[in-house]
C-alpha cells in the first residue's frame, strides 16, 4: 500500500493543491482527472520521486518498486530495440553474472578457511535464494511479446534506438516499465503515441497482468476500460470515487448539484445574517448578538461551487461551395522506399459527404496513403481529387506552419469570417486558450499548444474535403467533444486517422485497414470493427 499524507505544492504565491491524502492499494487501477492546469501531472511525478512537493509525503513499504511513464521523453542511447527493451531484467542479469563470477572464483581458489573464502560463500548463497526464487521466466520471450504487443515488428528487434522517432521510443520505455511488473505503474498520456491495436494489447496487459496503475489519459475508452477508481483533482483538493470515468461524471454532476443547493441555502443564511448585523448595529440591547454573529460569519467555512466549464460552445465549419461527387479517386495504388513495400494495389472511392477512417498499426501507410492523395509524394497508380475539392489538412506537423510573429488572437482572427469573429475566445476557450492565453506570442507556445491552434485554425476555414492525422493527441476530453460535435455537423467529406475509439465512435461508418501491405475497406462503424478486431489482433499473444 503506498499512502499519501498531506501533499501541498505552492509556488509563486498560488498554491496548486494542499492538503492532499489518498491511498493507493493492490490492484487499484486510478484515473487521475481534472482540467489542464490543476495539477494531475505534478501530483504524479511528486508519487514517482521525481518532484519534491511543498509540503507532505508519500510513503510506501521497502522495496516498492514504482515505475513512471512521463507525458515527453528524452532519451539518447545507441542500444538496439530488443537490447534497450532487456534492460528492465537487468537486476536479474546483474545477479546471475554476479553468481557466475563468484562460482569460477570457488572453482580456483584453495583458502578455504579465509574470511574471504567464507565471504563468498555467504554471498553466492544470498544471491542463489534470491535469483532461484524469481519465477521462471523465458525472459527474451517476453521482451518479445512486449515488443510485439506494442507495435514493433520482428526486425525492428537489432535497430538502434536512435533510428526511431520519439513515439516509437516511449513505447520502448513502456515496455520496459511492463516488463518490471511493478508494485505501481504511473502513465501520463500512454496511448498517445500507440496505434488502435497496440492501445487494446495494452488494456489487456494492465487489466491482467499488471499491479496498481494510475493514469493520466484523455482517451475516455481507454480509461473506462482499465480503471476501477477516480481520483478528481479540481480546485485545490482531491475527490475519491470507487467508479470508473463515465460513473464519475454521474456522481460529480451529483455532486455538483448537492454544492450548488448548499451554497444558495449558505448565502441565503449569511445575508440574513449580515441583515441582522446591520440592522442592529450600534443598538446597545443587541450588541452581544451582534458580535455573536460577526465571529460566526468570520468562522463559517465557505462552500465552493467546483469549476464546471458549462458553456455550450457549437462550432460549425464555415460553408463552401459543393465538391463533385466522388472527392478521392484511389486506383492500383502501390508505394515502396527501395525494397520497403508499404502497400500494393490500393483502391478506394470516397463519395461527397461520406466520413471514414483509416486504422492501422503504426507503420502501415495511413499517413503515407494520405500524403499520395495530397500528391506530395509520387506513387504508382493514380489518386484524383475531384471537381472542386477544397482540402483542409491537418497533419502531425501542422504546428510547424503557424506564424510565429502573430499572437494566438491574431493567428484565428485573421481566418475567421462573419459572425464567427464575435465567437472568437469562447472558441479559443474550447480548445483550452483561456485569459492571458489569447495574448501569448505564437513564438512561446509549447508543442502541444502549437497543434491546438492549428486545429482551431483549420476550423475556421471553408473546406469541403477534410483530412485529419491524429487530431486529439493534445485535446482535453472537452476540446475532443467541441471538435467531434463539429465534424458531426460538418457536411464535406472527412478523412480521419485516429486511434482514439472513443473520438471516432460515431463519425465513420465505413473502415479503411492498412494490414500487411494491402488497404482492405470494410462498410461498418468503427465499433464493429474493433470487435472484430480485438478477437483477431490479440490471437497471436499470450497475454
Amino acid at each position: 500500500m503506498i499512502s499519501v499524507d498531506n501533499l501541498a505544492v505552492e509556488f509563486s504565491g498560488q498554491t496548486l493543491f494542499k492538503d492532499v491524502s489518498f491511498t493507493i492499494n493492490e490492484n487499484d487501477k486510478i484515473a487521475l482527472m481534472g482540467k489542464n492546469g490543476a495539477g494531475k501531472s505534478t501530483m504524479m511525478k511528486i508519487i514517482a520521486g521525481v518532484q519534491n512537493a511543498t509540503r507532505g509525503h508519500v510513503r510506501s513499504p521497502k522495496d516498492t518498486v514504482i515505475a513512471y511513464l512521463p507525458q515527453h521523453l528524452l532519451t539518447k542511447d545507441n542500444a538496439t530495440v530488443f537490447e534497450e527493451a532487456s534492460k528492465a531484467f537487468a537486476h536479474v542479469f546483474k545477479m546471475r553474472d554476479e553468481m557466475e563470477a563468484l562460482n569460477k572464483q570457488l572453482e580456483t581458489r584453495t583458502d578455504y578457511e579465509s574470511d574471504e573464502y567464507m565471504k563468498i560463500i555467504e554471498r553466492v548463497s544470498d544471491l542463489g535464494e534470491k535469483y532461484y526464487a524469481l519465477e521462471d521466466v523465458n525472459y527474451d520471450a517476453e521482451v518479445e511479446k512486449a515488443l510485439k504487443g506494442l507495435g514493433f515488428k520482428q526486425n525492428d528487434f537489432t535497430r538502434p534506438t536512435n533510428e526511431f522517432s520519439g513515439g516509437w521510443r516511449m513505447r520502448i520505455e513502456l515496455a520496459k516499465i511492463l516488463l518490471q511488473k511493478p508494485d505501481l505503474i504511473l502513465l501520463d498520456e500512454p496511448t498517445n503515441h500507440i496505434d488502435i491495436e497496440s492501445v487494446i494489447w495494452l488494456e489487456d496487459f494492465l487489466v491482467n497482468k499488471a499491479n496498481a496503475v494510475l493514469v493520466i489519459s484523455h482517451d475516455r475508452a481507454f480509461i473506462d476500460n482499465i480503471t476501477n477508481r477516480t481520483i478528481e483533482v479540481t480546485m485545490g483538493r482531491i475527490y475519491d470515487y470507487k467508479a470508473n470515468y463515465s460513473h464519475y461524471l454521474q456522481l460529480r454532476e451529483d455532486r455538483r448539484t448537492h454544492q450548488i443547493k448548499a451554497y444558495q441555502e449558505q448565502q441565503k443564511f449569511i445575508a440574513d445574517n449580515m441583515q441582522f448585523i446591520e440592522r442592529f448595529k450600534g443598538t446597545y440591547s443587541k450588541t452581544n448578538q451582534v458580535s455573536s454573529r460577526e465571529r460566526m460569519l468570520e468562522k463559517l467555512e465557505r462552500i465552493e461551487i467546483d469549476e464546471v466549464d458549462t458553456s455550450a460552445l457549437r462550432l460549425r465549419f464555415p460553408a463552401t461551395q459543393r465538391s463533385g461527387d466522388y472527392p478521392v479517386t484511389v486506383k492500383d495504388v502501390s508505394k515502396s522506399y527501395d525494397e520497403h513495400v508499404v502497400f500494393n494495389d490500393a483502391n478506394m472511392s470516397i463519395a461527397r459527404g461520406e466520413k471514414v477512417c483509416f486504422v492501422g498499426r503504426n507503420g502501415e501507410g495511413k499517413s503515407t496513403m494520405i500524403k499520395a492523395i495530397l500528391g506530395e509524394i509520387e506513387v504508382e497508380g493514380t489518386c484524383t481529387l475531384g471537381h472542386n475539392v477544397q482540402v483542409g489538412y491537418f497533419a502531425q506537423n501542422q504546428a510547424a506552419l503557424l506564424d510565429e510573429s502573430l499572437t494566438v488572437f491574431q493567428t484565428v482572427d485573421e481566418v475567421a469570417k462573419g459572425d464567427v469573429r464575435t465567437q472568437i475566445k469562447n472558441i479559443l476557450g474550447g480548445f483550452m486558450f483561456r485569459g492571458e492565453d489569447i495574448d501569448k506570442k505564437v513564438s512561446v507556445l509549447s508543442g502541444g499548444e502549437k497543434t491546438r491552434l492549428a486545429m482551431v485554425k483549420l476550423l475556421l476555414e471553408p473546406v469541403n474535403l477534410l483530412i485529419l492525422d491524429e487530431p486529439t493527441n493534445h485535446l482535453d476530453l472537452k476540446s475532443k467533444d467541441v471538435l467531434k460535435e463539429a465534424l458531426q455537423n460538418f457536411d464535406g467529406t472527412l478523412i480521419l486517422v485516429s486511434h482514439d475509439r472513443d473520438f471516432l465512435q460515431g463519425l465513420s461508418k465505413k473502415v479503411f485497414e492498412f494490414k500487411e501491405k494491402r488497404v482492405i475497406e470494410h462498410f461498418e462503424t468503427i465499433d464493429d470493427f474493433l470487435a472484430r478486431n480485438r478477437v483477431e489482433s490479440l490471437k497471436g499473444l499470450d497475454l
